[in-house]
């Protein structure tokens, strides 16, 4: 059989839910691109790990997958048509595609700039739409599966969680406009998964909140994806 190719976006690290579902994906026999964008860790509490890339890259070949490593800030507005005729000239058709980046820096109403503001719904929510958009314009007959990871994040994380809300909006659109070219589209909410974000008191106060007695990790949230991605999910739709 002809494997089939996914796209994840988001990642950068060997620790984050990017990763866990491109181990699952490739466990399940799929062929992957992953995108990346380091800057955006330097920023974050956990830095850049610089050989992640690598290391995953190699974790994942020996898995069996064929996997293709592109750098790209989807904060740019050339960035995603950029990335895709990439993936159009190396790699091919995509079959799959997982939106797990993102913009995410706390601030709420009164302390958001404006270019804060701006740079989460370009990454969190126009990227998303121009992704989704460049995926279904170069799918097969055979259609695909789309799925993005969201977020119910409202107070003091305020761009974050607007532009997760769009996000959201676009892909139940996906779902009801690209159905007839047999492609599905949904939305997943994994919770608080700690990825290196989280400090003592967070980590704490989160974890009390769960009915099971502990947070969710990467490796949770990886099986739901594959499964939406897999043909026993693809009449999922619109969720």
């Amino acid at each position: 059989m002809k494997r089939k190719t996914a796209l994840i976006t988001g990642v950068g690290r060997t620790a984050g839910i990017g990763a866990a579902i491109a181990r699952v994906l490739a466990a399940d026999g799929w062929d992957l691109v992953l995108n990346y964008w380091q800057p955006y860790d330097e920023r974050m509490p956990w830095g850049v790990q610089t050989d992640d890339v690598t290391a995953l890259t190699a974790e994942l070949e020996a898995a069996g997958a064929t996997v293709w490593s592109l750098p790209a800030d989807l904060g740019e507005p050339a960035a995603v048509g950029l990335l895709m005729a990439q993936i159009a000239q190396d790699v091919g058709t995509l079959a799959g595609l997982v939106l797990s980046h993102c913009e995410s820096v706390d601030s709420g109403i009164l302390d958001t700039s404006l270019e804060s503001f701006e740079r989460h719904f370009a990454v969190n929510a126009r990227a998303g739409w121009q992704v989704i958009a460049a995926f279904a314009r170069q799918a097969t007959a055979d259609g695909g599966a789309i799925v993005a990871l969201t977020s119910d994040h409202t107070a003091f994380n305020l761009p974050y969680g607007a532009s997760k809300g769009a996000l959201d909006r676009i892909v139940i659109a996906a779902a009801r406009e690209l159905g007839g070219q047999r492609i599905s589209a949904n939305v997943l909410n994994p919770g608080p998964v700690d990825t290196g974000w989280m400090d003592a008191a967070t980590k704490d106060s989160l974890t009390a909140m769960q009915p099971g007695g502990r947070l969710g990790t990467p490796a949770d949230v990886a099986p739901t994806v594959a499964f939406l991605l897999s043909p026993g999910g693809r009449w999922v739709s619109g969720s």
